[in-house]
């Protein structure tokens, strides 16, 4: 059964799901089938989601762009707020296709921000932009264009039973 419209986030809620959550998870597809789903910092600028993986995630995508990512937060049901969403993804091969990517340095100094610190250290007053950039065979930018969006904000279950 379908996800009730009702329990929709707005686009206030998705904006700001998207601005403070820190972590995602994308689903790709790995060697053979299996699917390989990975926790991942991620930044959100245009409509698209971007990340910075190496390794395996990397790779899974240059050979199958299709993913799922989702972005959800807290732990009881009544109270899980999510977006689903499906599409694919590309991997930014170079400095100079991170530079033409619209939306890039939006990320940059979003992720900054969002993740100054996040290894325990304090974080810095003006943290300035990640400047995580191509480098070896698989050290890449990913960026994820949805097709595809569901979302829910089961707050409003306690709505939709009063009724």
């Amino acid at each position: 059964m379908p996800i009730s419209k009702k329990l929709a986030l707005s686009d206030e809620q998705l904006e700001e799901l998207m601005q403070t959550t820190w972590n995602m998870r994308i689903a790709t597809v790995g060697p053979g089938t299996r699917i390989n789903l990975t926790p991942m910092w991620f930044g959100w600028a245009e409509g698209k989601i971007f990340t910075f993986g190496r390794g395996q995630k990397v790779v899974n995508v240059r050979r199958n762009p299709n993913c799922t990512i989702i972005v959800d937060r807290n732990e009881k049901f009544p109270e899980l707020q999510a977006a689903m969403f499906q599409g694919s993804a590309r991997v930014l091969e170079s400095a100079e296709e991170e530079a033409a990517e619209s939306g890039m340095e939006a990320v940059r100094l979003q992720m900054g921000r969002k993740y100054a610190g996040g290894h325990g250290q304090p974080a810095p007053a003006d943290p300035g932009p990640n400047r995580a950039t191509a480098s070896g065979e698989s050290s890449r930018w990913i960026v994820f264009t949805p097709d595809r969006l569901v979302t829910w904000d089961n707050f409003k279950l306690k709505d939709l039973r009063k009724k």
